[in-house]
């Protein structure tokens, strides 16, 4: 039989940049959603397991089940907002 070898993913180094700033902050709808993308993104990946194991202290650090988590941004993202850049930003040309 094979040994199993963890893998390293290709995003792992800004994604480990957004973890450790989402492990000293608060759960804000931005960082809400940071959480829910990388916690899909490594859910069952074999490897950055440091990432999972990191995942797993942000929601339990913001009192959240995944099942939460999921729930809270889905309502997020039915905004439709939530990576857009504000109106503020954008140039008036009328």
């Amino acid at each position: 039989m094979a040994e199993s070898k963890d893998q390293v993913h290709p995003q792992y180094k800004g994604d480990r940049e957004i973890i450790t700033t989402l492990l000293q902050s608060p759960p804000n709808d931005y960082n809400l959603v940071e959480l829910a993308r990388l916690n899909i993104r490594y859910q069952g990946f074999p490897g950055a397991r440091d990432i999972q194991q990191d995942l797993a202290t942000v929601l339990q650090q913001w009192q959240l089940t995944v099942e939460e988590l999921y729930q809270k941004t889905r309502a997020i993202h039915s905004t439709g907002k939530i990576y857009r850049k504000s109106t503020a930003d954008e140039e008036d040309w009328t």
